[in-house]
C-alpha cells in the first residue's frame, strides 16, 4: 500500500483512461477473465488503501480500444487526484500488470459528491478504423478492420448522412445486449473520411446500443463494396430489423474516443 501523508477526506475521482484492448476480455470486471476494469481496480485499491469500485462510462467489448474511456470512483483518501494518475502510471511502467503499455491514465480530476461517470455522461464519440488496401498489413491486424476489396467512400458518406438525427436504431442492436427501455438514440455526427489507405468513421451521439457502431460500420462497408446502394440505409433504419442491416465489423477497429459531460 502506498503511504499518504495528506489529510484523509472523501473524494470523488474521474479518470480518463486509454487502453489497448487486445489482451483484455473487455472493460467490465469478470470473475475469471482479465479485464481493464478488473486490473485497474486491483491497482487502485493498493494505491488508495481501500477496495475501489470503478464505474465506467462504457462497457467496451473484448478487443475494443479506448483513447478516452471515463470511469469514476470515490472513497476516503489522502492522495490528490493528480497523484492517483501519477501513481497508477508509475506502477504500470514498473510492469505490475502482465504487460507494459496496455493501460494509461490520461487524466484524473476531482468531481463533486454524487458525480457518476456513466449516468452524468451526455454523449460519446467513437472512432472506427478501416484499412482499405489490396494487401493486408500483418502489424495492423489488431488495430483496424482490413478490407482488401475497393470501397467507394462517397457512397459510404451518402449512406452515413441518413444516420444523423434522433431515430430508432433497433436495426443496429445485436442480440445479447442488456435490455433497453428504448432503442431511440440521437446521432449528432457521422462522418467518413479517407486518408491514404485508411478510411476513418467518426460517430458521436447521446448514446449507443450494443454493437451499434460495429453494425453501422459493417453496413457501410457493404455499401462501399457495392453490395447495397447508399439509399438502402434509410430503408434499413425504417425496418427496425437487425437482419436487414449489414454484418458486425470486428472489434479491433473500434476506439472509444471521448465521453462528453
Amino acid at each position: 500500500m502506498i503511504e499518504c501523508f495528506r489529510m484523509i477526506e472523501e473524494k470523488n475521482i474521474l479518470l480518463t483512461i486509454a487502453y489497448d484492448g487486445t489482451g483484455f476480455f473487455g472493460w467490465q470486471r469478470q470473475p475469471h477473465a482479465r479485464t481493464v476494469c478488473g486490473e485497474l481496480e486491483r491497482l487502485l485499491s493498493d494505491i488508495c488503501g481501500f477496495p475501489v469500485e470503478l464505474f465506467g462510462a462504457s462497457r467496451t467489448d473484448a478487443g475494443v480500444h479506448a483513447l478516452g474511456q471515463s470511469a469514476s470512483f470515490s472513497g476516503r483518501m489522502g492522495i490528490p487526484a493528480e497523484g492517483v494518475a501519477r501513481a497508477v502510471n508509475d506502477a504500470l511502467s514498473q510492469n505490475r500488470l502482465e504487460r507494459i503499455g496496455e493501460i494509461q491514465i490520461v487524466s484524473a480530476l476531482e468531481k463533486p459528491p454524487g458525480f457518476h461517470a456513466r449516468y452524468d455522461a451526455t454523449g460519446k464519440r467513437y472512432r472506427y478504423r478501416i484499412r482499405n488496401a489490396r494487401k493486408a498489413d500483418l502489424f495492423l491486424r489488431k488495430y483496424c478492420y482490413q478490407v482488401t476489396e475497393p470501397l467507394d467512400v462517397n457512397a459510404m458518406k451518402t449512406a452515413a448522412d441518413f444516420l444523423v438525427g434522433e431515430q430508432d436504431f433497433r436495426c443496429f442492436l445485436s442480440a445479447g445486449g442488456n435490455p433497453q427501455k428504448t432503442t431511440v438514440r440521437r446521432i449528432e455526427n457521422c462522418s467518413v473520411e479517407k486518408k491514404e489507405d485508411e478510411i476513418l468513421l467518426s460517430v458521436s451521439g447521446n448514446g449507443f446500443l450494443y454493437h451499434m457502431v460495429r453494425n453501422i460500420t459493417g453496413t457501410l462497408v457493404e455499401i462501399g463494396a457495392g453490395k447495397r446502394p447508399p439509399e438502402e440505409m434509410k430503408q434499413i433504419l425504417e425496418s427496425r430489423d437487425r437482419s436487414r442491416a449489414g454484418h458486425t465489423a470486428p472489434p479491433q477497429g473500434l476506439y472509444l474516443e471521448e465521453v462528453f459531460y
